[in-house]
């Protein structure tokens, strides 16, 4: 799905996703991505949900994160509840859904200026 105009503001934007891709800023992503507003890093964590720990979590988060968003690939699928919680009582908020609706989200949060990360799982 390709997404509406985006003005070059210094910050990184996801253009589009889909077929196991996403774009930010013109360069196109086809493995697990994480994104904040001044970085983008690949190969982040495991190749699938079933492997996610917090550590994978943490390392792509900084001392200002307010929300981090994860992409689950196609569908919406919970990670172990311990990952969630760990990052709860870091003060993370931590929102989980299908990577379509995480870039969306990643998007208005960014736009805003929060200080937002989204940890991208892609098919």
């Amino acid at each position: 799905m390709k997404f509406a105009e985006i003005r070059d503001s210094g910050v990184n934007f996801i253009e589009s996703y889909g077929d196991g891709r996403v774009r930010i800023n013109g360069r196109d992503y086809a493995r697990n991505v994480a994104v904040s507003a001044d970085d983008v890093r690949l190969d982040w964590g495991p190749d699938d949900l079933e492997g996610l720990l917090v550590e994978h979590l943490e390392a792509v988060l900084d001392e200002t994160t307010q929300v981090l968003i994860l992409g689950t690939g196609a569908t919406q699928r919970f990670p172990d509840p311990s990952v969630h919680f760990a990052l709860l009582q870091r003060g993370v908020g931590v929102e989980v859904m299908d990577t379509g609706a995480a870039c969306r989200t990643y998007n208005i949060l960014v736009s805003e200026g929060r200080e937002v990360v989204a940890a991208l799982l892609l098919d």
